[in-house]
């Protein structure tokens, strides 16, 4: 497949047919095994009611026991979060174009992957727990109602030997002094940041006109109404569903969506008959973001609204490419902020809040470890890997959207091959469909790149497959100047490109 403006993926030219780059949506799970030498993907988060058995979601393994290109070890291929990851065909892995459109992920999956399944985006989209299907609610009611019973039967019990040493006991216990008024927790705590943020958190249901969908999350971004959230968390809703967001308190309005960005798995919503008291969650300055800094996510993991959880950046300008696992299905593709927040299905589209309350990114995936659940049921969890979306990427995504309903991509023009052990992004020898690799007049050719490049380096950022260069590439807008150290001919070189356009996701 290939992208125009950003670089191309042209198909390397194995005996096995190319393992598609899926695009998270932004959901849900995007971890389809890999063989050979696939792209690592990471698998989104689940959405909705569980599916079929998830294997496990690993980024796809670079090599026999070789971490992959993104930095992480090579794993055991995945299911998606949205279903059963296709398997990936061992070998070469097709080229995508610089930019865009967007090959399928290997192995990630959408933190909100439908059915179950571990999501390759720090959040899937999660299966209300108040609608059981497939039997697992049952069985979880079931769980719920014998841990109830046995700690009544455990608390009367207590209660009964409590009574009976009263008189042979001298213990004394020691209440705390009673303050007045309710205990004040200051700004940057997390209960202060919480309390703050969760009134402008919303819960996000989705179903299509076949009756399929899930949960997420997303929060207010302006007074007008416009909710942000992941792709893959409304992408059910989009073709005439249904869509509706709930707050904290309970009150819950149909919504609508705005304008959807699959390939930087964005999306914005509206409510009809937004209430006049919104108050949109402040955005911070994603680049200013370090490793080490305490983060906050909030989310609906498994369909338990409200949740707040914390961590650390754990790492930045990670390159993550996830998708929902489907053949058919395109890769989304993101420079992630790493965290160790717990990010579960359903947490997808929730924000990603530094100590002083301010969003720095849009959980969005997970690398997750295969997990059998009740019921059979095998959506995954946590294992402390969740990716966000930049959100000074997704604001400028954000507001093209509501601007114009279409996101627009950044692209340099030539076609990049996702195969690994190519030292960087190289440059395919034929573009998708036959096309030229380097397109004539555009902005890698007006900048002398040709066939045979392999680029290693996009400003100060190390290039080290085409994944990476094209979620490097789209961190930026059409128009701006980058530039891309590349070697030829055994010599490194240098050359400033001017970004151009593409518009829309087909």
């Amino acid at each position: 497949m290939s992208t125009e403006n950003e670089g191309t993926a042209v198909p390397p030219a194995p005996s096995a047919p190319p393992v598609p780059v899926e695009t998270p949506a932004a959901s849900a799970q995007n971890a389809a095994p890999g063989g050979g030498a696939p792209t690592a993907q990471i698998p989104s988060v689940p959405q909705g009611a569980p599916g079929a058995p998830e294997q496990t979601p690993a980024y796809a393994s670079m090599g026999a026991g070789t971490p992959d290109p993104y930095g992480h070890a090579p794993g055991t291929p995945g299911a998606s979060g949205y279903g059963a990851g296709t398997p990936g065909t061992p070998g070469a892995v097709p080229a995508a174009e610089a930019g865009w459109p967007p090959p399928p992920p290997a192995t990630p999956a959408y933190a909100d992957g439908g059915g179950s399944g571990a999501g390759g985006w720090g959040s899937t989209y999660g299966q209300p727990a108040p609608k059981p299907k497939n039997g697992r609610g049952g069985l979880v009611a079931a769980v719920l109602v014998a841990a109830l019973v046995a700690g009544g039967v455990g608390g009367g019990i207590g209660y009964s030997l409590a009574k009976g040493n009263d008189n042979t006991t001298g213990s004394t216990t020691v209440s705390a002094p009673s303050n007045s008024g309710d205990v004040k927790r200051a700004s940057g705590t997390v209960a202060g940041v919480a309390a703050k943020a969760l009134p402008s958190t919303v819960t996000i249901e989705a179903e299509s006109t076949n009756g399929e969908g899930g949960t997420g999350t997303g929060f207010v971004f302006d007074k007008q109404g416009h909710i942000l959230t992941n792709n893959h968390v409304v992408a059910d809703a989009v073709d005439g569903g249904k869509l509706t967001a709930t707050f904290p308190d309970g009150k819950k309005y149909n919504a609508e969506v705005v304008g959807h960005a699959q390939g930087y798995d964005v999306a914005v919503i509206k409510l009809k008959n937004a209430p006049s008291d919104l108050q949109p969650l402040a955005l911070g300055n994603s680049d200013k973001v370090a490793v080490g800094d305490s983060t906050i996510a909030i989310g609906a993991p498994f369909g338990l609204s409200n949740t707040v959880t914390t961590g650390i950046i754990s790492a930045k300008n990670r390159p993550v490419a996830s998708s929902d696992g489907s053949s058919s299905s395109k890769a989304s593709y993101m420079s992630a902020l790493q965290t160790d927040a717990s990010i579960n299905p359903g947490n997808s589209g929730g924000p990603l809040l530094d100590a002083q309350g301010s969003v720095i990114g849009i959980n969005s995936a997970i690398q997750s470890t295969s997990g059998g659940g009740l019921g059979g049921s095998s959506q995954s969890g946590s294992i402390g890997l969740g990716f966000a979306i930049p959100i000074n990427q997704a604001k400028n995504v954000a507001q093209q959207l509501i601007k114009t309903g279409k996101p627009v991509y950044p692209v340099i023009g030539a076609s990049v091959s996702l195969e690994e052990g190519t030292g960087g992004a190289k440059i395919t020898e034929q573009g998708a469909s036959g096309s030229a690799a380097v397109t004539s007049g555009g902005p890698a050719d007006k900048a002398g790149l040709k066939p045979g490049d392999v680029i290693t380096k996009l400003d100060d950022q190390v290039i080290d497959s085409g994944p990476t260069l094209i979620g490097q590439i789209w961190t930026h807008k059409p128009g701006d100047a980058v530039k891309l150290t590349y070697t030829r001919d055994g010599k490194v070189r240098t050359t400033e490109v001017t970004l151009g356009q593409r518009d829309g996701d087909s």
